[in-house]
């Protein structure tokens, strides 16, 4: 009888997973003894990719897959995997952190997918509204535990042009991870990050400005350590130095307080380049957003808000930097909204 159970419970669970409303698993714990599985060791493919609500596992909070996602039913979910696998499986990187994914499931099923060199992290956020969090697939093994950050800042911000007029309140990133690599000898700080939705809204702007602040502070003690730093994610915000094909301009400081900038004096604490500045402005595009409901996409609904920052040090190593936009954008299309950022470092 015993046995009849084992095999019930084992042939059944991968089906009741897909329909579970229990939290999914994390993979912040890196292996004792780190492996570097690169078959060139001397350059390095990092890759931000948001790939639009990754969820196959059910999640009852946000009703995804379902009507509250993208992807209606778990067929849906799974054929959109199937996409992000083939993308990710092209593009062949090193490291890519991913935004929009539920959890370590779906990143265990891209690395089945893709290859077994990757290894997936993940450590959860505090959006448990969405249930969406940032996690990896790396070649490369970290150095320390994925770890996150419950600090927070007031908002609005010094200086802010938001427009917002609420009651001052505080926020944190919810959705994020840092983690350290020494790669080729070189001392790296890895911070994937996910920031609140709606550019131009006063609202999310005036959080957003705040957020930032919190990872400014996170890379400024990793400056302080020496360390080479890479702030990689789907910021929601648009550079008003390295500008979008439209032109974008942004109402937030997010950005430049991410580069760097000492709000309160116009200085700054520390150098980030966005590696934008190496593509053509026609190509820096990133994201679509449908605006006008037509189900179609047109060049002026096409913007960046998806970013990789870098220290000199590293920017200056950069050999190729490029938006994949090898797929087009239209409504019930099983690709992400988003396009992958890669970036290639000759170490």
């Amino acid at each position: 009888m015993i046995y009849q159970v084992l095999y019930l419970v084992f042939v059944f669970l991968p089906f009741f997973s897909k329909f579970s409303y229990a939290t999914d698993t994390q993979c912040y714990i890196v292996p004792s003894n780190s492996n570097d599985r690169r078959n060139n060791k001397t350059s390095l493919r990092i890759v931000q990719y948001n790939t639009e609500w990754l969820f196959i596992d059910y999640y009852a909070s946000s009703d995804c897959p379902g009507n509250g996602c993208t992807w209606k039913n778990s067929t849906e979910a799974e054929i959109h995997l199937s996409y992000v696998s083939k993308i990710i499986a092209d593009l062949k990187p090193d490291i890519i952190n991913i935004c929009e994914i539920e959890g370590c499931d779906e990143l265990n099923m891209l690395r089945t997918s893709i290859s077994d060199e990757y290894l997936p992290y993940l450590i959860k956020g505090t959006d448990t509204s969405t249930g969406q969090n940032v996690g990896m697939l790396s070649k490369i093994d970290p150095l320390i535990n994925l770890y996150r950050s419950d600090a927070r800042e007031t908002y609005p911000i010094y200086g802010s042009k938001c427009g917002y007029s609420g009651t001052p309140s505080t926020t944190g990133v919810s959705k994020h991870y840092i983690t350290e690599y020494v790669i080729n000898k070189i001392n790296i700080v890895l911070i994937g990050a996910h920031l609140l939705a709606f550019p131009t809204d006063s609202t999310r702007c005036a959080e957003r400005e705040a957020q930032a602040l919190v990872l400014q502070n996170i890379v400024l003690g990793y400056i302080k350590k020496q360390f080479e730093v890479i702030l990689l994610g789907d910021f929601n915000d648009y550079d008003n130095e390295i500008m979008d094909s439209n032109k974008d301009i942004p109402t937030s400081q997010v950005l430049d307080i991410l580069k760097g900038k000492d709000i309160k004096t116009n200085s700054s604490f520390y150098k980030l380049n966005s590696i934008a500045s190496k593509i053509p402005n026609h190509d820096r595009y990133t994201e679509w957003y449908d605006k006008n409901n037509d189900c179609k996409s047109s060049a002026n609904e096409f913007s960046m808000i998806d970013h990789i920052l870098v220290t000199d040090n590293l920017f200056n190593k950069v050999s190729n930097a490029f938006i994949y936009h090898v797929y087009d954008e239209f409504c019930n299309t099983y690709n992400s909204d988003h396009y992958p950022v890669i970036i290639d470092i000759d170490l």
